[in-house]
C-alpha cells in the first residue's frame, strides 16, 4: 500500500532565521494524522540563513541522523564533539538518556539546506554517543546506497543505529529505474530534488511516500532526482 504525502501538504514555519517544513507533528505543528511512521518521527527539511542556528538544547532517547543538502552545518555537543557537516556527509547522535547540542550556520550570508531525520531507539536511557561519516558517493550514483544501518552492520561511510532500520540515499545524473527489495515491510521515501514515478503516482521534491505491507519499491527517476528511502521496523 502506498500512502503519498505531498510537500505542500507538510506542517510550515518561518522564524525568520529558520524556513522549515515538518513531514510530521513537531514543535507548534500538531495533526494527529501524522505523529511518525513505523519507527520514523521526525523528518523535517530546514533552511537556516546565514548567522541562524539552533542554540544548545537537550534531547533523549532518540536517534538523530543529519543530511545536508547544501551549505554547512556547525555541530557541538556536550561529549565534546565539534565539527562542520557538509553535503557528502551524514552525522548521527544517539541521545540516549540525555544530551545537549547546537547546531550553527557558519556562513552570514549562505543558506543551509538540510534534513533532521528523528528515529526511536529500541533501548532507551544508554549512553549517548556521536558519529559522522564521509558517504561513498559512487555507491548512490543511479542506485540506493546505505548511509545508516544497524550497527553491527554499519561501516565505512555507514552510520550505526540503535535501531533494525536502514537509510539509503540516491543522486541520478540520468535517468534511470530504481528498485529496492525490503527488509522490512514498511518504508518512507523522502524525495529532496527531481521527480519519480512510482506507478501511477508521480512524486516530486518535498513529497514523502509511505510504504506498508511491500516487498519491493520500483521507481522511474529523472536525471536529478535526488531521495532518501527509509527500510523501516
Amino acid at each position: 500500500m502506498h500512502t503519498l504525502r505531498r510537500s505542500a501538504d507538510r506542517g510550515h514555519a518561518d522564524f525568520g532565521w529558520l524556513d522549515t517544513r515538518h513531514s510530521f507533528s513537531f514543535g507548534n505543528y500538531y495533526d494527529p494524522r501524522h505523529m511518525g511512521f513505523a519507527s520514523l518521527r521526525v523528518i523535517n527539511e530546514d533552511f537556516v540563513r546565514g548567522g541562524g542556528g539552533f542554540a544548545p538544547h537537550g534531547h533523549a532517547n532518540m536517534e538523530i541522523v543529519t543530511y545536508v543538502i547544501s551549505g554547512q552545518l556547525a555541530h557541538r555537543d556536550s561529549l565534546g564533539n565539534a565539527g562542520i557537516i557538509r553535503p557528502g556527509e551524514v552525522q548521527r547522535m544517539s541521545a540516549g538518556r540525555g544530551i545537549q547540542h547546537s547546531e550553527m550556520n557558519p556562513s552570514t550570508s549562505a543558506t543551509v539546506h538540510l534534513l533532521q531525520i528523528w528515529l526511536t531507539p529500541e533501548v532507551h536511557d544508554t549512553a549517548p554517543d556521536y558519529a559522522h561519516e564521509t558517504l561513498d558517493e559512487a555507491s548512490m550514483r543511479n542506485q540506493w546506497g546505505v548511509i545508516a544501518a544497524p550497527r553491527g552492520e554499519a561501516g565505512a561511510g555507514v552510520v550505526g543505529l540503535r535501531r533494525d532500520a536502514l537509510i539509503h540515499a540516491v543522486r541520478c545524473d540520468h535517468s534511470t529505474t530504481l528498485s529496492h527489495s525490503f527488509r522490512h515491510a514498511r518504508g518512507w521515501l523522502q524525495v529532496i530534488d527531481g521527480e519519480a514515478r512510482c506507478d501511477d503516482l508521480l512524486i516530486r521534491a518535498g513529497d514523502g511516500l509511505a510504504l506498508a505491507e511491500v516487498e519491493r519499491l520500483e521507481l522511474d527517476a529523472s536525471s536529478d532526482f535526488h531521495a532518501l528511502l527509509f527500510d523501516l521496523t
